[in-house]
């Protein structure tokens, strides 16, 4: 695959990078033949001990007591042990600063404002911390949240860490059963909840739902109700009561519980469309490196800049995106529809607050341009440097939008990893250019590689992305998973002793990676492997279609594709369209890409994360039952698909 040059960093913009200061240091230290990123990343995978040293002295990883011993053995996997001897915690890395800088800058849609200094956001912790301690909770102890992207869903959690409690969110978009399905899993002591939210103008009350969960969590000893929309009773909502009568003024000082590196800090959940979500322990060590790895190497980010991600507290970019406390810089937080009260709401935003990370997913850079949105005509965006993507894949027309109608000099940093790693194997670099359509490279560290059907290693060919090397940020452990059983099988059966992540990729001779859906999702038909984002790059890129699921079926002992379209208004799925539709997919992919049937719905199925879900539509056309439709933003759409099932 040969993909277009579309940006190459300013010799400045490169040479002043941290990335930089980082790949000279260790040239030098080392004595590599030079400082090139692919030559530092082969370097950092052959030798494990000295990058991850180099990592945690370069980041400034505050700690007690030092570690004695980095990796114990760089070829186990899973179950190595990490930075053995080594005291640290969480909260205190991300508090280190204490003055007036501005810590958070908070939109609820146009409803709300509020910003906070570290000094500020220092206090709110002690002061919570505090409460929390009241309550009883202590090291080890699960405090859950139910709530929006707002300071004190960070608040919370800092507290929580500093305790050396774990931590875990969701969002209020959640359905009782989405929410039950992982709580009730972990037994949390609290719970953090927001009176409500705001969605497109209007007011959601969250207290019903949240009665509703309490009902089956008896666990719960204390509901701590956040007064977000103005709607708060704590008559309303058991044993609750409001966030400012719990995080009350107090003399008790802040005090950072010293733990261990693989002392749990987060449970994280998988998505669960096919099952119960997997509940993901994540490590105060593991995830503190691996985020200032990402942030300060990968992204560029400085103390005097201000960085933003679009996420909600479900998602896992919500826990990297925080982790920027710890490089001192400015977060932006945003909660509710990125189109209100406009499409362009999130970059007239950007623009104000001179943010210099923008982050977001695929689907809302593809829905930008689909709205005619020219970012460009609203602002020159004189301090945005980076722009990341995730989610999903990001069309090479998303690639070449944002560098026609945004901004020509601007890093665009497409990266994939997930919830299992709370981080990425494939990002950005500010020291190497993008090429359409691919990731630029793979994270430092990460012995990331692409395998065939054999498995062996391929460039320039699809195949599985694996990681053969351990890395600090592996979940030390699934809960409830004594034996480890259910660890192993979600990531080691199929390669034993290297992570098998599960996505379809391309490995290209520029180094990069391109993404290319699932590999759960891959269609087989006539015995050849073909990448679901393919297809969805020709198809949505049409005038007529808004939205696309593509999936196989299986007949006969071969596998047909199958293509679900959601039509834009004032179009019909007529024979002219279909043809239309699979000549484009004929000459931009393959004859082996051409769907058998098309067929029309009136939505697709997303995940409340914003994913797509085409394992739930393959279910549903080989009759199979999709379990947990409480993880789907949309479930009842999946009942468009039985009732096509059905009709042919």
């Amino acid at each position: 695959m040969n993909n277009e040059l579309l940006w190459k960093p300013h010799e400045s913009y490169k040479t002043g990078s941290r990335m930089y200061e980082f790949l000279n240091l260790v040239s030098d230290k080392y004595k590599l033949p030079d400082n090139h990123f692919h030559t530092i990343h082969q370097w950092s995978c052959e030798n494990i001990t000295d990058f991850w040293k180099e990592v945690w002295n370069f980041c400034n990883v505050k700690y007690s007591e030092p570690f004695h011993q980095v990796i114990d053995d760089d070829k186990k996997m899973p179950g190595a042990k990490w930075f053995s001897g080594a005291k640290l915690n969480f909260a205190e890395n991300l508090l280190s600063r204490k003055d007036d800088h501005k810590a958070i800058i908070f939109w609820g849609e146009d409803s709300v404002r509020r910003t906070l200094t570290y000094s500020e956001l220092y206090e709110q912790v002690r002061r919570t911390a505090a409460g929390l301690k009241k309550l009883g909770v202590t090291k080890g102890d699960r405090v859950a949240a139910f709530m929006p992207n707002m300071p004190e869903s960070i608040i919370g959690m800092l507290a929580t860490a500093s305790i050396g409690a774990l931590w875990s969110s969701t969002s209020p978009d959640f359905g009782i059963k989405g929410v039950l399905d992982r709580f009730s899993q972990i037994k949390p002591k609290v719970i953090f909840a927001a009176d409500g939210y705001y969605y497109k103008g209007k007011v959601f009350d969250s207290q019903e739902k949240l009665n509703g969960i309490l009902k089956d969590l008896p666990t719960i000893e204390k509901t701590i109700l956040v007064n977000y929309t103005d709607t708060a009773d704590v008559s309303r909502v058991e044993n609750a009561i409001l966030y400012e009568d719990f995080a009350v003024p107090t003399n008790e000082e802040l005090t950072f519980e010293q733990l261990p590196f693989d002392h749990p800090l987060y449970i994280m959940y998988s998505s669960g469309t096919t099952g119960l979500p997997k509940s993901i322990v994540h490590s105060t060590g593991g995830t503190l490196i691996q985020h200032l790895k990402e942030l300060v190497l990968h992204n560029n980010l400085q103390s005097d800049q201000t960085i933003f991600y679009f996420t909600t507290c479900g998602w896992m970019m919500w826990n990297w995106f925080v982790s920027s406390l710890a490089v001192g810089a400015t977060l932006v937080l945003y909660d509710g529809n990125p189109f209100y009260p406009g499409p362009d709401a999130l970059l007239r935003m950007a623009d104000e607050l001179d943010i210099t990370l923008f982050g977001t997913s695929a689907k809302y850079i593809a829905s930008l341009e689909a709205s005619g949105v020219k970012p460009g005509e609203i602002s020159d965006f004189p301090k945005l440097k980076v722009i990341t993507s995730t989610g999903s894949p990001l069309t090479a027309e998303s690639f070449e939008y944002v560098y026609r109608d945004w901004k020509k000099d601007v890093q665009l940093s497409s990266i994939a990893g997930g919830t299992d790693i709370v981080s990425c194997f494939v990002l950005g670099s500010p020291t190497l250019p993008v090429y359409q359509n691919e990731i630029q490279c793979k994270g430092l560290g990460m012995n990331v590689d692409c395998f065939d059907d054999l498995g062996h290693p391929v460039v320039g060919e699809q195949g599985e992305l694996v990681c053969k090397s351990p890395f600090p940020s592996m979940p030390v452990y699934f809960w409830n998973d004594e034996s480890g059983e259910k660890y192993h099988k979600a990531y080691f059966d199929e390669y034993p002793g290297i992570w098998h992540h599960g996505d379809f990729i391309e490995v290209t001779k520029n180094g990069g990676v391109v993404m290319l859906g699932r590999s759960d999702a891959t269609l087989n038909p006539q015995g050849v492997r073909i990448g679901t984002s393919e297809i969805y790059r020709v198809v949505e890129n049409m005038e007529e279609i808004e939205d696309s699921v593509v999936v196989g079926k299986k007949v006969d002992g071969d596998e047909l594709v199958v293509l679900f379209v959601k039509l834009n208004e004032g179009y019909k799925l007529n024979d002219e369209l279909i043809r239309k539709i699979n000549s484009l997919i004929r000459s931009n992919c393959s004859p082996r890409h051409v769907p058998a049937i098309i067929k029309e719905v009136p939505d697709i199925p997303y995940t409340i994360n914003g994913k797509k879900v085409e394992v739930a539509v393959k279910k549903i056309i080989h009759k199979q039952d999709v379990k947990n439709k409480d993880a789907l933003a949309n479930p009842e759409c999946l009942d468009y698909f039985i009732s096509i099932l059905d009709e042919s």
